[in-house]
């Protein structure tokens, strides 16, 4: 199935291009992009960016690239996807975001993230969405509220992978019913 492309007022949420993987390599090479995400290789992130695409192409959900409407610019990427590792919360369906920095502070995060959940409740006819991030990330934290997301703290958990001591690892679970 092809990757549904998704519209918002100034997002335009697609399926990837070439073009994309030359400013997902850039976004991970800034620091405060990448501050709550563990370290990776260059390597590492062509194979996901691989995965990403086709995934999004088979499933029509996934790892969508988004683009300013205005100016055509990359704009991140927006996640829903199945939680890819098991939890007590796991089985479920994870919405994200990830944006350059030049793209903080403009609400592309909040919007985006959005449309993945009406698409996730309109369209894939989801009950429930959650969001996680690193316990020091509260600029995610932020956003997962603005989205009504909820925490509970006996949620929150060890991220199986990071490695044990890592400051990364403990993490915070926000959900969304959305029926």
């Amino acid at each position: 199935m092809p990757a549904t492309t998704i519209e918002t007022p100034r997002l335009l949420l697609r399926g990837w291009i070439d073009e994309d993987l030359e400013h997902w390599m850039a976004m991970h090479e800034d620091p405060r992009v990448v501050e709550f995400f563990p370290v990776t290789t260059r390597e590492r992130l062509l194979a996901q960016a691989a995965r990403m695409r086709e995934r999004l192409v088979i499933d029509g959900y996934g790892w969508w690239v988004a683009q300013l409407k205005a100016t055509g610019e990359f704009a991140g990427v927006f996640p829903l996807q199945e939680v890819p590792f098991q939890a007590k919360f796991t089985p479920a369906y994870e919405i994200g975001w990830r944006l350059p920095v030049e793209m903080w502070g403009n609400g592309y995060a909040t919007e985006g993230a959005q449309a993945i959940i009406d698409f996730a409740r309109d369209r894939l006819g989801l009950h429930q969405v959650v969001a996680m991030t690193a316990v020091l990330n509260e600029r995610s934290q932020r956003v997962m509220r603005r989205l009504g997301m909820t925490r509970d703290p006996r949620d929150d958990f060890d991220h199986p992978r990071i490695e044990p001591g890592n400051p990364l690892r403990p993490h915070v679970l926000y959900r969304l019913r959305l029926r």
